[in-house]
């Protein structure tokens, strides 16, 4: 009886208020902690105060660093600093690291959850020289095909801008390079919904399963810009720049120089890796097809029909996916006409 009385005694003490008596102090909690101490200095670890300002080179150096931070914000905001620093350099300055630096490190962003990062990626991309970036073009085309499939629509349709970037950037480098024609149709083509083995389709040519991913209403604006990056890739493959380098050469020089261009040094690096000299064997998908007869060869015989049987289904829904799908169509009504003429 004397425990439990006490018990009872002590849970009373929790809800019973405090007498404040005129001239003492308010009692202080149990859980009070003294702060009335005064300290001369703070000491921090790992503190660095210095006199003189860091140079461009070293601020640009770490923005560069902070794009592996876990922060979405820091991230996009290395990304704003390093845009503004390439753009506003002299105009025959170079860049302050070389691209062969700045892609390992900006790539991978490629991905990233962010959409925020995503577009300052882009434009930081789109501040790089085309000339260097025509040289690694086959670096940026393994990330940006291994988004185009990505389970989250945002990601896929931003990889779909970046290979338009691309395209813009080196569009003949990016359609001869190893796996750069087949591997790149075969993923817009996923990315797209059009299956290419037939027996899984339906009789329009649509995937009988067609899941929408991304918000509601995001789904048509996602097949719109792979429509739109389809066009520009079938119109750089199916383009033909030897021939205007013939041409210009006979414009420029003239009779008896015929094809003068033809024999000049190249102007691409790595001339000879159609020979696969030094490499494993390639497979067909990995090939190069350098010519644009070998590219209408192997799109008439692997994706004419796959691609032609969804954009006559695209063109039903109308509206801009149905534009989109004409001008797909178009592209390759022209692109193939000379190949069917000689078929």
């Amino acid at each position: 009886m004397g425990s439990s009385a006490k018990k009872k005694k002590d849970k009373k003490k929790d809800f019973q208020k405090p007498k404040l008596k005129v001239g003492k102090a308010r009692p202080k909690p149990a859980n009070f902690t003294d702060t009335s101490f005064k300290s001369k200095s703070v000491v921090l670890n790992q503190q660095s105060l210095t006199t003189t300002t860091p140079s461009a080179t070293s601020q640009f150096s770490h923005h560069l660093s902070l794009l592996t931070s876990r922060t979405d914000s820091q991230r996009r905001d290395s990304l704003s600093y390093l845009t503004t620093a390439i753009s506003t350099r002299p105009t025959n300055a170079p860049l302050q690291q070389p691209v062969s630096v700045l892609l390992p490190k900006l790539l991978p962003l490629t991905s990233d959850g962010s959409h925020g990062v995503r577009t300052q990626l882009l434009k930081l991309l789109r501040a790089l020289p085309t000339n260097d970036v025509e040289d690694h073009i086959n670096k940026v085309l393994l990330w940006v095909r291994a988004c185009m499939t990505h389970i989250a629509a945002d990601i896929s349709t931003s990889a779909m801008e970046m290979l338009m970037w691309a395209l813009e950037c080196a569009g003949d480098a990016l359609v001869s390079c190893p796996g750069g024609w087949v591997k790149t149709l075969k993923s817009l083509v996923a990315a797209l919904r059009w299956p290419q083995d037939t027996p899984e389709t339906t009789a329009s040519g649509w995937s009988s399963g067609r899941a929408s991913m991304g918000k509601p209403g995001s789904d048509g604006k996602a097949m719109v810009k792979s429509l739109s990056a389809l066009t520009s890739l079938l119109r750089a493959g199916f383009d033909d720049p030897p021939l205007q380098d013939r041409d210009k050469g006979r414009m420029v020089y003239g009779f008896p120089l015929v094809d003068t261009a033809c024999h000049m040094l190249p102007t691409r690096s790595d001339t000879f890796a159609h020979l696969n000299l030094f490499g494993p064997p390639r497979d067909e998908d990995s090939q190069m097809y350098e010519d644009r007869e070998d590219r209408q060869k192997v799109f008439q015989r692997r994706f004419r029909g796959p691609i032609e049987r969804g954009l006559e289904a695209a063109k039903q829904e109308g509206g801009e996916i149905g534009r989109a799908a004409a001008g797909v169509q178009k592209i390759i009504s022209e692109g193939m006409k000379d190949y069917e003429k000689y078929a």
